[in-house]
């Protein structure tokens, strides 16, 4: 995104502190920080947490130190599960206690085999996440939830803990890795990213660089609200403005919704900067079930965000 080396090198000056949380199991941290880095984003292998660490923590905390794990995935999830003193192994002939299921290019049928086996022989089943596709520039593909889905059509059982977003398990894992108080998670979509921060009772800021669009929030069920709203991370830098509730009557900066679906700007030019204040009273009027779904798209084009 542009700017954003800039605003997170700026962050940094600030005193804060960055972790980069990834549902990607397959990459190393390592792996992970040196793609950051080739896009100008300063980053280090430990402040990368992905879901294959999350569900390495996981299994070491339920079992003995050098158990097998049955590993179903990429270089990242072996490597974590190695890491945490625990052994990783292809078969399922040793009944391990455990199986590691997470999304890897080179997974095959006779991984899912292995795994459906070592299943229905008892192991707990932890997976890294549950998303059905990932991105790539042909369009999406099938992703770790795809696999976990072969295997609970294959057994009829269902994965003992889900360690990715939107599970609280992996901003856990980020916040006891880099020691922060009061953490913020930022994210651009409101069913991984913000629904895992409302689960891991954390503060959140959604960004409209990405997934979720302003329809989605107007539209957003409790569990994926968030706390702040910014266009994109430059929000990090811009003081969040205030809103104010008046009866069925939302003000943000210079911008006034109401519950009959209209808009009222008193200053274009003071207001917050970023062009958002209205989507911002938009919100907590639907949020507090005072404005009609059925006048979601006629505010957003007053204003101009449809």
């Amino acid at each position: 995104m542009p700017g954003a080396p800039d605003v997170l090198g700026r962050v940094r000056d600030r005193g804060l502190r960055v972790a980069f949380i990834t549902n990607n199991a397959a990459r190393a941290p390592e792996e992970v920080a040196a793609r950051l880095s080739r896009l100008g984003v300063e980053a280090a292998p430990t402040e990368v947490v992905t879901s294959s660490m999350a569900a390495a923590d996981v299994l070491a905390a339920a079992l003995p130190p050098g158990a097998e794990v049955l590993v179903i995935g990429g270089p990242g999830l072996w490597a974590a599960i190695a890491g945490v003193g625990l052994q990783p192994v292809r078969s399922a002939e040793s009944r391990p206690p455990a199986v590691a299921q997470g999304w890897g290019p080179d997974v095959a049928w006779r991984d899912l085999a292995e795994g459906a086996v070592a299943l229905r022989a008892g192991a707990r089943w932890v997976v890294t996440n549950r998303d059905a596709t990932l991105p790539s520039p042909r369009g999406p593909l099938p992703g770790s939830g795809s696999l976990v889905a072969a295997l609970v059509t294959a057994t009829g059982l269902e994965p003992a803990d889900v360690v990715g977003k939107p599970g609280p398990s992996l901003f856990e894992a980020a916040r006891r890795r880099t020691g922060a108080e009061r953490p913020l998670v930022v994210g651009d979509r409101l069913d991984t990213d913000i629904a895992g921060a409302v689960n891991a009772g954390m503060p959140s800021l959604v960004v409209l660089t990405g997934v979720s669009r302003p329809l989605d929030l107007l539209s957003a069920e409790p569990p994926a609200r968030p706390s702040y709203l910014g266009r994109d991370i430059a929000a990090l830098e811009i003081p969040h403005p205030p809103v104010v509730v008046e009866g069925e009557r939302v003000s943000c900066g210079q911008v006034t919704v109401t519950s009959d679906g209209i808009v009222q700007r008193s200053s274009a030019s003071a207001s917050s900067g970023d062009g958002l204040d209205g989507l911002r009273a938009a919100c907590v009027l639907a949020w507090r079930g005072v404005l009609d779904p059925d006048r979601f798209d006629g505010v957003l084009r007053d204003l101009d965000l449809a």
